[in-house]
């Protein structure tokens, strides 16, 4: 499917305004592939099409971030009333936090009062928190309903509703008193009540939760959707099974970039400005050199042994390097398990045991290769203190790896900020002077 050649006969359908032929040749197409042909379109005849779609919400919706304040600049005051009016409300919210001022000026007065009041309580969460992400597009019952009554309910909710294959059944406070599936309604005979087939155990959230937990709570009970309460125990809206996956895979970006020493970034890479790509990626960099200076140090420490032994030199590479090698690796498995919840801070201890033995046994490995070099390089002596710092190297950039994200984990920062670079700095400092120090207690200065 070539999106390009389609955009190309769009951009002339349009300006000649043929707009049934421009739609019929999206007709085979679905909403994303729809979404990613208007990118390709001129932005004055992208919206000309849009505005003509029946479907133009959802298609809408699989546009990125930019792109819709990009189209929303260039939308006719009336077609983006209409569109936004249209979007499911967490979506619709998203959107207006996007817009700058003048923008939410503009359309907020044009909204229905009901879609005015939804997108000042939803936009009047903070970022990051289950009320944030959660849509108030939702179906309620009532526990007196009789499954008749609750199905022709559903038929009159289900337009607007995200999903009505799990129904939220709330009392007159709108508090939340169980859940019942669209399954078992089916199922039920008609004149069953509610309350008699619901499940009275529901998982739910608080509206303040951070939205991590909330995609971990979801993947956890494998759910649809779950409902999110307020303190007192009102439903106020729902996360759906999309939107927390959206937020886990948002996580798991973040985690991978912070794991190379790159800060958080948002949009694609291709259209990230060398300016942005720039500051997020200088500050590590910049700290590591000062980091680095430690193993300056260390070498300059000892620079009458390796004077007398220039022997070594040809070994310190590959020793430091392996030390940061093992330490990145422990990091990153155990930055996972943090982030995944498999681990948690009291595991630590009974961790670094069972870590220490496995960095032993790899070290050991590690050093009976090695010290075969070492004595063809040099002599018994020099083999022995290769296998020795080996061992101790590997060791401890394991022991490093494994720790560091318990630590900041402690101290309230993200674990994945024991990024690959950070442990091999620390590694390549420790493993410079646990070699030397090695070294000098072994050979002639």
């Amino acid at each position: 499917m070539d999106l390009k050649a389609i955009a190309r006969k769009l951009n002339k359908l349009t300006e000649d305004q043929k707009f049934d032929q421009a739609l019929a040749e999206l007709h085979e197409l679905r909403p994303i592939d729809i979404a990613d042909t208007l990118v390709l379109v001129k932005p004055k005849c992208a919206w000309q099409i849009l505005e003509r779609l029946p479907n133009r919400a959802t298609i809408f919706s699989y546009l990125e971030a930019e792109d819709q304040v990009a189209m929303a600049r260039i939308f006719p005051r009336s077609s983006l009333v209409q569109m936004v009016g249209e979007m499911p409300s967490d979506e619709r919210t998203d959107l207006y936090k996007r817009l700058d001022q003048s923008q939410r000026d503009a359309l907020l007065p044009a909204l229905a009062q009901a879609e005015r009041e939804d997108i000042r309580r939803l936009s009047a969460y903070a970022e990051g928190t289950a009320g944030a992400l959660m849509t108030s597009d939702y179906a309620t019952l009532k526990a007196e309903m009789s499954v008749e009554e609750a199905l022709a309910a559903l038929r009159l909710e289900a337009p607007d509703a995200e999903t009505i294959y799990h129904a939220y059944v709330i009392d007159d406070a709108r508090k939340l008193v169980g859940v019942v599936s669209l399954r078992s309604l089916i199922l039920a005979s008609p004149e069953q009540l509610i309350g008699d087939i619901m499940l009275s155990a529901v998982v739910s959230s608080n509206v303040n939760e951070d939205q991590e937990d909330v995609a971990k709570t979801v993947a956890r009970y494998d759910l649809i959707a779950l409902p999110i309460i307020d303190d007192d125990g009102r439903l106020v809206g729902i996360v759906t099974h999309d939107d927390a996956m959206d937020v886990a895979s948002d996580e798991a970006t973040d985690d991978f970039l912070k794991s190379g020493g790159v800060a958080s970034m948002m949009g694609s890479l291709k259209d990230t400005s060398i300016r942005l790509l720039y500051r997020k990626r200088v500050f590590w960099l910049v700290l590591l050199v000062f980091g680095n200076l430690i193993s300056g140090i260390g070498i300059a420490h000892f620079e009458d042994v390796i004077a007398a032994n220039l022997v070594l030199v040809f070994f310190l590479p590959l020793l430091v390097d392996s030390g940061g090698n093992a330490g990145s690796q422990s990091a990153t498995l155990m930055v996972r398990a943090l982030a995944t919840g498999e681990v948690v801070m009291r595991d630590w201890f009974s961790l670094l045991g069972r870590e220490a033995m496995v960095a032993l046994l790899l070290g050991l490995t590690m050093a009976a290769a090695i010290s075969v070099i070492g004595y063809i390089r040099g002599d018994a002596v020099v083999s022995l203190v290769l296998a020795l710092s080996m061992v101790s190297v590997v060791m401890i950039g394991c022991v490093i790896g494994m720790s560091l994200p318990f630590v900041l984990n402690k101290l309230g920062f993200d674990p994945a900020s024991a990024s690959a670079p950070l442990i091999t700095s620390v590694c390549d400092a420790s493993g410079v002077a646990i070699y030397l120090f090695i070294a000098s207690q072994f050979l002639i200065v």
